[in-house]
């Protein structure tokens, strides 16, 4: 298995799990998460699943300042609904990261580590997502403008091209390394922009 080599270079991200901890499922309930876990879980590398895996870290470092974020410890509200655009695919990153389920979620043990109903979809938010710590309440807004990281204009004839079968092998790989650019500009270029990856306390 080999992914684009910029994928080391994106900031990992590392959570402690009680469930993991308590399941002996790792070491002192510590996990670590990379980019290319959130694309396996994906199946795809694009500036979807980059910006949720980044804003989510973001999110995470900022409701746990110089500690580990708790995995499971956090609640997740989407301004959008689930079945809208690209609403899912960030929610099962969100997921990955963070632990915060739908209704078909972990339903815990012994009324500990529930993970199912820790997300909220249609909600009434000034950005795209808020979490909110469960243990202290503590919330921060978040949402990325990917709109500043534009696709090189080369990218899009070249998607037509590859749509309609008439691409050849050189056209395609040319498209799918414009394609990871976007992306690594995203996570690399732009992981820190806050014009890019908007974290605010909630209010």
């Amino acid at each position: 298995m080999r992914f684009p080599d910029f994928f080391r270079d994106v900031p990992r991200l590392k959570v402690r799990d009680p469930l993991a901890r308590f399941l002996g499922a790792a070491d002192d309930g510590i996990l670590e998460y990379g980019y290319e876990d959130a694309v396996k879980l994906a199946g795809h590398s694009c500036p979807t699943v980059a910006s949720a895996y980044r804003l989510t870290a973001l999110a995470l470092a900022a409701l746990y300042p110089g500690e580990l974020p708790e995995r499971g410890g956090v609640r997740v509200a989407f301004r959008n609904r689930f079945e809208d655009g690209v609403t899912g695919v960030i929610a099962s990153v969100v997921t990955l990261l963070t632990g915060a389920a739908q209704e078909g979620g972990f339903k815990g043990i012994g009324g500990r580590h529930v993970r199912r109903g820790l997300q909220e979809f249609a909600a009434e938010l000034p950005l795209s997502l808020r979490f909110t710590r469960a243990d202290t309440g503590a919330a921060v807004d978040a949402e990325a403008d990917l709109s500043r990281v534009p696709a090189d204009p080369e990218m899009s004839p070249l998607l037509a091209r590859c749509i309609a079968g008439a691409a050849d092998a050189d056209a395609q790989r040319r498209f799918a390394d414009l394609w990871q650019d976007r992306v690594r500009r995203i996570l690399i270029g732009h992981g820190d922009d806050p014009e890019v990856f908007r974290i605010v306390p909630a209010t």
